[in-house]
């Protein structure tokens, strides 16, 4: 089977892909930094699959080295996942988001544009749509992001479509996630945030394990059941799946774009009422005032994914909390 390159394979979506990738039959290769991702995951993933994935260290930002790569091991198509991804933290370093999100997809492209390798699975976000103009999100809908992080992944959108157009014979997909959760079901392979986690799962699973002592809830005031922000999670599981359907659905030159995303909206309540059924006890939680930029709701419309696809999220929010608290608890510290 052909080898398909993982640029950021070792982190959280990456690793849960490698694993359906070689389920899959395909050969894998990992292409990791390792700045926020561990050597660790690597291990698990051949646990998991019975088969170790090849790794090369280096940055997406070096072309050299990943033309070198694809060369060598004869790679017949990219993921690309690499990238830095917490929103409050690309406000703080928007050059750092800019530098890796977009300037390292372009050194990617320009090594896919030497070594003749015309096919790409990029990681976007439903951070582009930016504030709705209307719910759910359709893949038409305007896009507006309103961080550093949602802009970077637009950039690189924007590039990706404009390389298409000069080049069409290329195949791109472009995968807006919304909110991925859960982790592997065998406990193996999850996510291990650095630092304090920039996302509600990892923190409510820290504070079920009493890693953290409490889980702030920014605003209870919202137009939503039961006041407090709503999103559209998705089991990682899922999602790792969505990149293999998309690989496949890549048989011919096109630029496709599509959500993943389950087309239901969870509250945070909804979520930390999940993790206190999944560990048993009670999740100690504080209300605060709203955080400005906060939306009261946001959820895909996943129509198009299914109909290009024909895939759907099947994992619905009490498995990906019992998977994350499996996940959490069974490995407190991470990979460490």
């Amino acid at each position: 089977m052909p080898t398909i390159l993982l640029t950021g394979g070792a982190g959280y979506i990456g690793s849960h892909t490698a694993v359906e990738l070689m389920a899959a039959g395909f050969d894998v290769l990992i292409y990791d930094n390792f700045c926020r991702s561990s050597a660790k995951s690597v291990d698990r993933v051949a646990r998991i699959a019975g088969k170790a994935p090849k790794v090369v260290e280096g940055d997406v930002r070096d072309s050299a080295l990943l033309a070198k790569t694809l060369r060598e091991h004869d790679c017949s198509a990219v993921l690309h996942f690499a990238g830095l991804k917490a929103v409050g933290e690309s406000t703080e370093k928007p050059l750092d988001y800019f530098d890796t999100n977009f300037f390292g997809t372009l050194r990617l492209l320009q090594a896919m544009q030497t070594t003749a390798v015309r096919t790409i699975v990029f990681s976007s976000s439903a951070t582009v749509y930016g504030e709705p103009v209307r719910l759910p999100y359709t893949e038409d809908h305007p896009l507006f992001p309103t961080n550093p992080y949602g802009r970077s992944k637009l950039m690189a959108e924007d590039a990706l479509r404009d390389l298409f157009r000069a080049e069409p014979d290329w195949r791109i997909g472009i995968l807006r996630y919304f909110n991925p959760g859960g982790a592997h079901p065998s406990a193996l392979i999850g996510e291990d945030p650095v630092g304090i986690p920039n996302n509600l799962m990892p923190f409510v699973a820290q504070v079920a394990a009493g890693t953290r002592p409490v889980l702030n809830i920014w605003g209870q005031d919202y137009p939503t059941a039961d006041g407090t922000g709503e999103r559209d999670y998705i089991h990682v599981v899922d999602l790792a799946l969505g990149h293999v359907k998309a690989l496949m659905r890549l048989d011919s030159p096109q630029c496709s774009t599509v959500n993943l995303g389950t087309g239901k909206a969870h509250s945070v309540l909804e979520v930390v009422r999940g993790f206190e059924a999944a560990c048993g006890h009670a999740i100690p939680y504080v209300i605060k005032e709203r955080r400005p930029g906060d939306l009261p709701s946001y959820y895909a419309d996943p129509a198009s994914a299914k109909k290009w696809l024909g895939w759907e999220a099947t994992r619905d929010l009490q498995t990906m909390c019992a998977d994350h608290w499996r996940w959490q608890s069974q490995n407190p510290k991470g990979y460490a």
